[in-house]
């Protein structure tokens, strides 16, 4: 499972690698809004009936301890066809519009995902976090001017270790400890040594 945007390179991911996605729904949510900026009637009633749908997804969501649970899965249901059915019908002749409708023909299911899946989280909030400190940091230092510099970055930013509450200085030198021993060096797997 990959939380993610809906940007091309994870579409291309996703059909490659065969993996599922859950896309991000604070993303969706954004696009929503935009819709409802942009010129012209057709496309702000397109936007407010997504915007709608959408309102009356995250209700059944919160309601979900007044239901039972076969209640809660079939108004989980329908909820998520009116949003796809507010997405994919009469949709505008407008770029943004078009494009959005496109996305969910196609990848439709990949919004939803986290309905199905324990533990999804229905926005990529974790990753953007997670790597935030890294654009951060580049902003802040200017970035690197060659592969080496990137490659040495690229190893260097340790947010697995934070992760896993693991201290980044100690995980190096028991890295450069065992390679100068010529043992094999710790894994960064939670479940390694």
């Amino acid at each position: 499972m990959l939380g993610c945007d809906s940007f091309s390179a994870y579409r291309k991911y996703m059909r490659d690698c065969d993996v599922l996605a859950q896309f991000c729904m604070a993303r969706l949510i954004r696009d929503v809004k935009f819709l409802l900026t942009l010129p012209g009637r057709e496309v702000q009633a397109y936007g407010q009936r997504l915007r709608d749908a959408l309102h009356d997804l995250f209700a059944v969501i919160h309601r979900r301890e007044k239901k039972t649970a076969a209640g809660f899965q079939r108004a989980l249901e329908a909820a998520r066809e009116q949003v796809m059915k507010a997405a994919t019908t009469l949709v505008p002749d407008a770029k943004h519009a078009r494009n959005l409708a496109k996305r969910f023909r196609e990848h439709g299911e990949a919004y939803f995902r986290f309905i199905t899946t324990p533990g999804m989280d229905p926005t990529n909030n974790l990753a953007e976090q997670a790597i935030r400190f890294v654009v951060i940091d580049r902003h802040i230092t200017q970035g690197t001017r060659s592969e080496k510099g990137r490659r040495w970055r690229e190893r260097i930013w340790m947010a697995t270790c934070a992760q896993q509450g693991r201290a980044v200085l100690q995980f190096l030198l028991d890295s450069v400890q065992a390679h100068l021993r010529g043992t094999p060096p710790r894994s960064l797997l939670p479940s390694g040594p």
